[in-house]
């Protein structure tokens, strides 16, 4: 179900942690919320299919997102998960076209969705926007670079280490923890690994005193994860 995106403080709350929206003033920001509307998704609702014609670009409100490309024999592979904040086919605004890509939901996901042309006719007239936009874009170039450095010269074990050290907690000289916002089936999409491999991760990790339940993870030795 989708409705106009109403300019109440909280949706503006979280469209403002957009990359888009974060170096606009009030009036350049009015003008590009204008060009959308608030779209709701259950949990593995597809959004897009890769082929369709790319009409809109979207903001990530709530929720989490799945980019991917299907092959003819039906192997998906992953490209990315968008979280809060994150935006994904900005680029149609210059390049057009089709999706190059499919997406999909992985949670109840509230989506701001962009009309690509309207956008398009605001950069004359507002040419922050598309200097935001272009900043966002360069944004995920880095991401992109940083996650195929890291698919190349990382294992399992390392590239699980990363994030770990990346987005936990410090709790002491040597203890940190942190709780995944998501199941972990998606943190391995968004690692790039397989579910099993995650596990065979984790169970390395044991060894550098990573404590894993549930969602709920311990490190109770930060320079032993740090080494690995």
């Amino acid at each position: 179900m989708n409705r106009m995106l109403m300019p109440n403080s909280r949706e503006r709350t979280l469209l403002s942690r957009a990359g888009i929206f974060a170096e606009l003033n009030g009036a350049e920001a009015e003008a590009l919320r204008a060009c959308s509307t608030v779209i709701s998704f259950a949990s593995h609702d597809l959004i897009f299919q890769e082929g369709e014609p790319g009409v809109y670009f979207y903001s990530v409100l709530e929720g989490y997102v799945r980019l991917f490309r299907l092959n003819g024999e039906g192997r998906e592979a992953d490209i990315r998960i968008c979280e809060p904040g994150d935006s994904f086919a900005e680029c149609l605004i210059q390049a057009g076209g089709t999706y190059r890509y499919g997406a999909q939901s992985m949670d109840n996901t509230v989506l701001a969705r962009f009309h690509i042309g309207k956008v398009r006719a605001l950069l004359a007239e507002h040419p922050q926007i598309g200097t935001a936009i272009m900043h966002s874009l360069s944004l995920h170039l880095l991401d992109t670079l940083e996650c195929l450095a890291n698919d190349r010269m990382q294992t399992a074990p390392q590239r699980v280490a990363h994030y770990l050290l990346s987005h936990c907690v410090e709790e002491g000289p040597a203890m940190a923890s942190l709780r995944l916002p998501f199941p972990k089936n998606l943190l391995a999409r968004k690692l790039g690994l397989a579910p099993e491999a995650l596990s065979r991760a984790f169970s390395t990790l044991k060894s550098a005193g990573v404590t894993v339940r549930g969602r709920f993870i311990a490190i109770s030795d930060v320079d032993t994860l740090k080494k690995i």
